[in-house]
């Protein structure tokens, strides 16, 4: 398993750098790809308790909200982004509930269908969007790439760390009922991490946050990376399913990765708003 998920990370480490390495659109591009996959395995592992989510719908108001996020910076205002966004989110609700009369399924399951097409596209497409936001401001109010590389590289050690920690010294169980391997020792490993991390990556970018905001942002990046991996733990156990799917060796799923990152970009963003 670990040499599988070694193996994984230098397929996929250098195309993450490269995107943010080299800024918009590849960065925005390669979280399209990474939300547009979440949607469809998201509505793949639903499905399988015989409900119909509206996969075109979905993974089109999916990409709908990343592109929005894109053309950000394009706007003459914030105020238009925000208009934008406010009606992709009424039309994911309004437009959907339309298509909802053609089902073909009663009772339950076309609440059911429904409420998960709405989901998915929240879920992977509105949150994900928060991680071109931040790349927005490469350059601007603050330098996105180096944000970038701070949030995600603090979440991978969130989890890094919480995974080694609590394999070696894990004794008392977090959630048995949602992620059995998880523990209390291992998440506060990962809290430790996520805190080393942003102190590190925050000197070593020379990002002009103090240190009770490295702290602070450590601390909110470690509890809601993990709160993130929970609740896709959480879902995967209400489908019956082990792992989202078999995309990735060693990792499952492509929501099984970014299940912790979902969260932390919101975070990041709105800790950003915060400090600068």
């Amino acid at each position: 398993m670990l040499r599988q998920r070694v193996l994984s990370a230098v397929v996929f480490v250098p195309i993450l750098f490269a995107s943010i390495w080299f800024a918009n659109p590849w960065f925005s591009i390669v979280v399209a790809v990474a939300a547009l996959l979440g949607v469809i395995e998201f509505y793949a592992m639903v499905g399988r308790r015989g409900w119909q989510p509206l996969t075109f719908f979905g993974t089109l108001w999916t990409l709908f909200f990343i592109f929005n996020a894109y053309c950000a910076p394009k706007y003459s205002s914030n105020n238009i982004h925000i208009l934008v966004t406010s009606a992709l989110i009424t039309s994911a609700v309004v437009l959907s509930l339309v298509w909802v009369l053609f089902l073909r399924s009663s009772g339950e399951k076309v609440m059911a269908s429904w409420a998960a097409s709405v989901a998915g596209i929240f879920y992977m497409g509105w949150l994900l969007s928060y991680w071109v936001l931040i790349m927005n401001s490469y350059g601007g109010d603050w330098n996105g790439r180096d944000w970038i590389i701070l949030a995600l590289f603090s979440t991978f050690a969130v989890d890094t760390t919480a995974y080694f920690i609590g394999r070696a010294w894990g004794r008392h169980k977090m959630a048995p009922t949602v992620s059995p391997g998880k523990t209390w020792e291992g998440a506060v490993g990962g809290l430790v991490g996520a805190i080393v991390a942003v102190i590190a990556l925050a000197l070593l970018l020379d990002i002009d946050i103090s240190y009770s905001e490295m702290v602070i942002l450590g601390l909110l990046i470690a509890v809601f990376a993990q709160l993130g991996d929970l609740a896709e733990s959480k879902l995967k156990r209400s489908m019956g399913v082990k792992e989202a799917g078999k995309l990735i060796p060693g990792h499952g799923g492509i929501l099984d990765r970014l299940d912790s990152i979902v969260f932390t970009g919101v975070v990041v963003y709105y800790g950003l708003r915060w400090f600068i």
